[in-house]
């Protein structure tokens, strides 16, 4: 989808189109049943009440009557198919967002928290959808201002005349009059969105900050951007009572000159009673869809802000181009860094051979970051080449590439839901694989240690857990998924000495013969390493083994012991 707004309230209304159809159509059948009534009364007086009429009467009154059950049938499916379409449109939407922002090319979290992808991925494209209830609630206006005019002309030419030379300008203020309404809107949103994401991260760190004593910056902070996104608020808010004040003024003018020059006609004879009680309803009428169309006006302003923001999402640029070159078959698990750029690295030049453990200590942890975004191919390095059994990864498909290597950051996410399923979505417990792999990990004892094992369900984002806890089971879901290359990025940190070390012994058994690198300073997971690559000053200035570093090297050693 190509990322204007234009395209973006195209699509929410083309998806839709035979439901925004049936709704129009039947919006604008009940609008047009309005207007007929004060028409009826009209010719109900002239034709039955001024003759005495019974006949008459119960005739007309009896047409009144289907005109009412019709405009009523009408706005009610009218509705449902419009409603119908707004909610699949704004479905159709967020699935579009969430495949954009988990797009393994990345691109569309840049500069955007994730409570702001939330918030544009849930407000505005609900705000969005709406537009296909807007749609026929416009036609349907129309349609009302039309019948009406035709309704006034057949009455009297004067009284058409107005209505049909007075409405174009009076749509052309409300549209001009909508654009505050429209910038103030777009700022509303994405002060909203900015706090939501604020939030959401103050929430997720709530531990870290009560641990290191920053509550009150914490509060602080969000306090500043609520105000903000408060203020913003206010501001669009006002907006909005200026432009619905606006309108209802200049439609209530409209409505008294309607009803004035048909008082006149009436004073001097050129319409009956009838006439005029039909003139008067339908000046009173004309109320409904003149108002009908300010709502729209606002409605239409909120959702071209909205559209610009999905279409910023979506048209995002990827952070990596995709690539078309085939995977190896089958992945040895080669892998080769030469003269690599990228951030704090500068000219890393470093082997792993297929099968091997390789330990890589980076005390500077930008450098460290720098390596695993590399590797998972989140950037390409600007300077130099990573290799997978000699294809550049910069050739592969994101989406190929991380089949074949698998980066576990340091930092994982655990999701709500039973324990089992944050390590394998698709395979029981028992499965030997994934046994092996919380039994590596040490994950069985943490599942041994809760009520219903390995199915008990764990709160948002598993805080039930310890930090040591959730390390683990993330662990575990690493080495159950099993890929020919995985990168480990510190996965013990949280746990004790003694657990590390059966860790790094499960480790090492666990990946015999499938190519793993883990960066780490752990005493432990190094020692059961084959080889140990120290990445100092942005390059690779030592690499031997993990006991023999620590005799001979002392950078090494105050690294990895102090």
């Amino acid at each position: 989808m190509r990322g204007d707004r234009g395209t973006v309230l195209g699509r929410a209304i083309g998806g839709q189109r035979r439901h925004v159809g049936q709704a129009a159509l039947l919006a604008a059948g009940h609008q047009a049943g309005e207007a007929l009534v004060p028409v009826l009364i009209g010719v109900v007086i002239d034709s039955a009440v001024a003759t005495g009429s019974v006949t008459r009467l119960v005739l007309w009154l009896a047409v009144l009557g289907a005109v009412f059950a019709a405009l009523s049938t009408s706005y009610r499916f009218g509705a449902r198919a419009a409603e119908r379409a707004s909610e699949w449109a704004g479905h159709d939407l967020r699935v579009r967002l969430t495949r954009r922002i988990l797009d393994p090319r990345g691109g569309a979290e840049t500069g955007r928290l994730a409570g702001e992808l939330t918030n544009i991925a849930t407000g505005d494209a609900r705000r969005v959808g709406g537009v296909n209830v807007v749609l026929p609630s416009a036609i349907a206006a129309l349609t009302g201002l039309l019948v009406s005019a035709a309704a006034l002309l057949w009455i009297s030419v004067p009284l058409g005349l107005v209505v049909l030379l007075g409405a174009p300008p009076l749509l052309w203020l409300g549209h001009l009059l909508g654009r505050p309404l429209e910038r103030r809107s777009a700022v509303e949103q994405e002060r909203a969105a900015h706090a939501s994401g604020v939030a959401a991260d103050l929430v997720a760190g709530l531990r870290v900050l009560k641990g290191i004593g920053a509550e009150r910056a914490a509060v602080d902070r969000y306090r500043r951007t609520s105000q903000e996104s408060l203020a913003a608020t206010v501001r669009a808010a006002r907006a909005q009572a200026a432009h619905d004040g606006a309108i209802l003024a200049l439609t209530g003018v409209f409505i008294a000159v309607v009803a004035l020059v048909g008082g006149r006609l009436a004073a001097s004879g050129e319409i009956s009673v009838g006439d005029l009680v039909a003139a008067v309803g339908l000046a009173l009428f004309l109320l409904s869809p003149l108002q009908l169309f300010a709502w729209v006006n606002a409605e239409l302003a909120q959702g071209r802000a909205s559209a610009k923001r999905i279409a910023a999402v979506l048209a995002a640029p990827p952070a990596v181009a995709g690539g078309e070159a085939p995977l190896p078959d089958p992945v040895r698990g080669h892998v080769c860094l030469s003269g690599v750029h990228h951030g704090p690295l500068s000219g890393v030049d470093l082997d792993v051979a297929p099968g091997e453990l390789l330990g890589v200590v980076a005390p500077d942890p930008a450098a460290a970051t720098a390596l695993l975004s590399a590797l998972a191919r989140d950037a390409d390095p600007p300077q130099g080449t990573v290799t997978l059994d000699g294809t550049p990864l910069s050739t592969l498909d994101p989406a190929d590439l991380r089949a074949a290597i698998l980066v576990a950051a340091h930092h994982t996410t655990l999701f709500a839901g039973p324990l089992m399923a944050n390590v394998t979505p698709v395979r029981a417990a028992g499965d030997g694989p994934v046994a092996r792999a919380m039994a590596a990990a040490t994950a069985d004892e943490v599942a041994r240690g809760l009520p219903d094992g390995a199915d008990t369900v764990l709160g948002e984002r598993a805080q039930s857990l310890s930090g040591g806890q959730r390390q683990r089971v993330a662990l575990a879901r690493a080495l159950a998924a099993d890929p020919p290359v995985l990168v480990l990025h510190d996965p013990t940190t949280a746990v004790d000495a003694v657990t590390e070390a059966r860790i790094a012994a499960g480790i090492r058994e666990m990946r015999a013969g499938r190519t793993t690198i883990v960066v780490t300073t752990s005493p432990a997971l190094l020692a059961a390493t084959d080889r140990v690559a120290v990445l100092d000053g942005g390059t690779v200035t030592v690499v031997g083994r993990h006991t023999d570093l620590v005799a001979a090297d002392p950078t090494y050693r105050a690294a990895v012991l102090a």
